[in-house]
């Protein structure tokens, strides 16, 4: 799924606000459902329950009613039905009673007969118990009328409670909801947290674990976060200014280790190198030759046609070394027009042909110069075996033999002798002469 660009702070912001705006809904909606559910209990406590009592006392005092009317037909006392009527009356004319309409109908009906039945008691008892049957029918409407109000009173508090019970319902449903809210929040959060937060930074630190020069610059997925472009974008830069300091460090150390005219190795360089080639060589006990060359006449070179022309004999024979000599040996310029060289692998007498094999071609060369004239110069070459001495004695042997070389008359290569075998004392061992 592709996104724009976007700032982490902003991009939460608006989640952040999108969850509260959401939950913010699903809190308001549980308020109004407690409310619901208060205001129930409100009109439970302060209208429903006295409702409900005074439905029961209405049932009581009917149910009161329908006593008295079945002890005045119990009793034989025309005294006691009076009492029984007397309670009759109140209860007829009670409040309760008067203000419900069909209790207050049928308790004046049954106040009229058994007012009929009182009266015809005092004369005539046995008419009295003629009438037991209408009474028995009034009894049942009394007692009807009962279980209605008994019932009127229980559904008044039912449907409180049925209010109260479907708010509280209706509110348990949203703080599901509400807490499914929560749980998608935090789940969208994570996941947008670990693809959009997470996985990029931990991409970038295994890009700077891994940055070098000399691997290929990191690649990143596109992210949707500015924060996170902006470091991947500084990653891509520094990669690249790694690879140019890497560059520059190459060129100056290329600076460093290299002859600014002839381009060959410089003296230090030479003698580093020269001088683990040569523990090497010593190491495994492998033939290796040293050997010191001079351009001759090279100060009359200047002398006569300019430092120009000498410096082009140096650039024109450095160039004929690289391309005489193998690519294993080594070469410097170790000091004006003098070289310095070392062949491994082979001995003096093989570092001889390759040596005058380069002085043939020095003496063939001709070297034109920018005024349309050409310079010529030869070489001496002197040669030293190096695999039993250190590198400074074979090179001082080796520019002893090229010494010997210009003392020859130049032109030549001429090779050092072997060392000279360590002095042994003569003299016999008077010590031991003396035991015998």
């Amino acid at each position: 799924m592709a996104f724009k660009s976007i700032q982490a702070g902003r991009a939460f912001a608006l989640l952040a606000a999108l969850f509260l705006v959401a939950f913010g809904i699903a809190v308001v909606q549980l308020s109004l459902d407690q409310q619901r559910v208060i205001d129930a209990t409100s009109r439970l406590q302060d209208q429903t329950v006295p409702e409900i009592i005074r439905f029961q006392r209405l049932a009581r005092n009917l149910e009161q009613l329908r006593q008295e009317g079945e002890r005045i037909f119990a009793v034989s006392s025309h005294t006691s039905r009076q009492q029984s009527m007397f309670v009759v009356t109140l209860i007829a004319s009670h409040p309760s009673i008067l203000e419900h309409p069909g209790a207050a109908l049928l308790a004046r009906e049954t106040e009229q007969f058994l007012g009929d039945v009182v009266r015809q008691a005092a004369s005539d008892d046995h008419r009295t118990a003629t009438r037991y049957d209408e009474w028995q029918r009034l009894a049942a409407r009394l007692g009807m009328q009962v279980d209605d109000v008994s019932v009127q009173g229980i559904n008044l508090a039912n449907n409180d409670l049925q209010v109260a019970t479907g708010a509280m319902k209706l509110a348990r449903y949203k703080l599901m909801i509400a807490l499914l809210l929560v749980g998608v929040f935090l789940l969208v959060f994570m996941v947008l947290v670990r693809r959009h937060l997470i996985y990029p930074l931990q991409r970038i630190n295994h890009a700077l674990s891994t940055l070098s020069a000399d691997r290929p610059a990191p690649e990143f997925k596109q992210s949707t976060m500015l924060e996170i472009q902006a470091v991947e974008e500084s990653i891509s830069e520094h990669h690249a200014l790694l690879i140019q300091n890497e560059e520059t460090r190459l060129a100056l150390e290329k600076l460093a280790n290299k002859d600014g005219l002839t381009g060959l190795t410089n003296r230090r360089h030479f003698m580093q190198s020269a001088e683990v080639e040569l523990q090497r060589a010593q190491r495994y006990r492998r033939p290796v030759t040293v050997a010191m060359a001079d351009l001759d006449f090279f100060k009359k070179l200047n002398d006569t046609y300019g430092h120009a022309a000498g410096d082009a004999m140096l650039r024109a024979f450095a160039d004929l070394v690289q391309d005489t000599l193998r690519q294993s040996d080594l070469v410097c310029r170790y000091g004006g027009e003098e070289f310095a060289f070392l062949f491994p692998e082979i001995g003096p007498a093989e570092t001889e042909k390759l040596a005058e094999r380069l002085r043939t071609r020095c003496d063939a060369m001709e070297v034109p110069l920018p005024d349309g004239r050409s310079v010529k110069a030869t070489v001496s070459i002197g040669l030293a075996d190096a695999s039993e001495c250190p590198i400074e004695i074979a090179l001082k042997r080796a520019d002893e033999a090229l010494y010997e070389a210009k003392r020859l008359g130049r032109n030549r290569v001429v090779l050092s002798g072997p060392l000279p075998e360590p002095a042994v004392d003569s003299e016999p061992d008077t010590r031991t002469a003396s035991l015998f």
